[in-house]
């Protein structure tokens, strides 16, 4: 069985495009393979953070993640902190990683935007997933299309800390969804879903009440043609409405491109609006649950032995490999 790794930052909110490129993802993949999920808040001090919102919002997509239907019995799930492996593995990666790669990471030229004042965190960041997927010796990863460079760097890194110190980490595959990989904005669909949007127009949020969820979807940008068809190039709202409905209802895009021949993009939207919502309340409701129970924090304890004790594993591998001398009894 294939081990796998994945997490998701706890900031802003969590919306549909969060669920549909990953959260549901996660769900199918802890019935295929060995699982390791984690909420990645260690990334989310890159840039400031107020300290109760961050604790809030890991509690938050830590509870969606099961809201969602992971299974504590079908895989592991953590908050990254938690495993006090990361943080270590990340500084022995440094050590091999090279300026000049880091100096290429695209998402850092986005965010830093050339400005001097960002953290030495926002510049090391990808080498700290490196350390995340590393650690688990995972098989394969799931991502979007803009995390794509950075697994390419842990592979890189992997690779050569193989070269230099002996075969001790395993070199990991993208595991990159073809439909819903990458959910479009509502405002603009030419731009990923994000939760760090100026606007929450952009999204969907999970946890968004029915209104809300039909306001925004009635307002999404689409065109002036009102004709259904998928054409993301021609058409990416309409499309990115498609995809969108296709994944929620299980129906292939043609089929609905077939039953929405000559109805209007109102029509369309109302019940796609429907769609999310009939989708989304069970999702709530088990939220809600879970946050009252106290079964977040026991899975949360539990999964964190149980990567702790294969981070731990790898890790002491990696530093006897670089010649640190162990600790002893």
């Amino acid at each position: 069985m294939k081990r796998i790794l994945s997490g998701i930052q706890p900031t802003g909110n969590l919306h549909l495009g969060n669920y549909l490129g990953a959260l549901k993802r996660f769900v199918q993949l802890q019935h295929e393979a060995e699982c390791y999920f984690c909420v990645v808040d260690l990334h989310a001090l890159t840039v400031p953070r107020d300290p109760a919102d961050l604790r809030e919002k890991t509690m938050e997509v830590a509870t969606l993640y099961l809201a969602a239907g992971l299974d504590p019995d079908k895989m592991t799930m953590f908050i990254q902190s938690h495993v006090g492996a990361h943080a270590e593995a990340s500084w022995l990666l440094e050590c091999v990683a090279r300026v000049g790669e880091l100096d290429r990471m695209i998402q850092f030229k986005e965010k830093s935007k050339g400005s001097d004042s960002v953290s030495v965190g926002l510049y090391t960041y990808p080498v700290l997933m490196a350390a995340d997927i590393l650690l688990y010796r995972a098989d394969a990863v799931p991502v979007g299309e803009d995390q794509k460079q950075h697994l390419e760097l842990c592979r890189d890194l992997a690779e050569r800390f193989n070269r230099n110190y002996g075969d001790v980490l395993t070199v990991p595959e993208p595991l990159i969804g073809k439909l819903g990989a990458r959910i479009m904005g509502l405002d603009n669909p030419r731009k990923k879903m994000s939760k760090s949007a100026g606007s929450p127009a952009n999204f969907i949020a999970l946890l968004d009440d029915p209104d809300t969820i039909v306001k925004k979807i009635k307002r999404a940008v689409t065109d002036s043609e009102n004709e259904i068809r998928y054409d993301p190039e021609a058409k990416p709202g309409i499309s990115n409405l498609l995809v969108i409905y296709s994944l929620l209802a299980d129906e292939s895009i043609p089929s609905l491109e077939h039953r929405y021949r000559g109805v209007g993009y109102g029509q369309f939207k109302r019940d796609l609006a429907e769609v999310v919502v009939e989708h989304l309340q069970p999702i709530q409701k088990r939220y809600r649950e879970l946050r009252q129970s106290g079964d977040v924090e026991r899975v949360l304890a539990e999964g964190a032995e149980r990567a702790g004790r294969v981070a731990q594993e790898t890790l002491i591998k990696m530093k006897e490999a670089m010649g640190l001398l162990p600790r002893l009894g």
